[in-house]
């Protein structure tokens, strides 16, 4: 288990919340892709740096993009703060930096993901 993955406790907590695959292609392994979109947000590291083990950067990414469209996130965030002791303390808007180009996007689908950053970012994290 590397520094940045969820524990058994975590993971017992988020998954009866993440969204039931539909029809089509098999999803991957949620708990992979939730630890690479994890270490990405405690990191503040690019995409394109996330490790290997976490799977494809763009799988790990359009998740991500798709359930903030969802409101996946705020249903995890509130769920941990209330459930895991000292889960995610560090995660908020505070240290979740944006890339240079988060200032706009020609396809206009950026919107939607700063939309989604700004509505996790009102839950604050501390300590119990």
């Amino acid at each position: 288990m590397a520094r940045f993955d969820l524990s058994d406790e975590e993971w017992a907590v988020i998954q009866p919340l993440l969204p039931v695959p539909g029809r089509g292609a098999k999803r991957g392994d949620d708990r992979k892709v939730l630890n690479g979109i994890f270490y990405i947000l405690r990191t503040g590291a690019p995409w394109r740096d996330l490790p290997e083990r976490y799977g494809p950067r763009t799988t790990v990414y359009n998740r991500y993009v798709r359930w903030g469209r969802k409101g996946v996130w705020k249903s995890v965030f509130d769920a941990l703060a209330e459930e895991v002791k000292d889960s995610l303390i560090f995660i908020d808007g505070s240290i979740v930096k944006a890339h240079r180009a988060a200032a706009g996007s020609k396809r206009g689908n950026f919107s939607s993901v700063l939309d989604a950053h700004a509505e996790v970012a009102q839950v604050r994290f501390t300590r119990l």
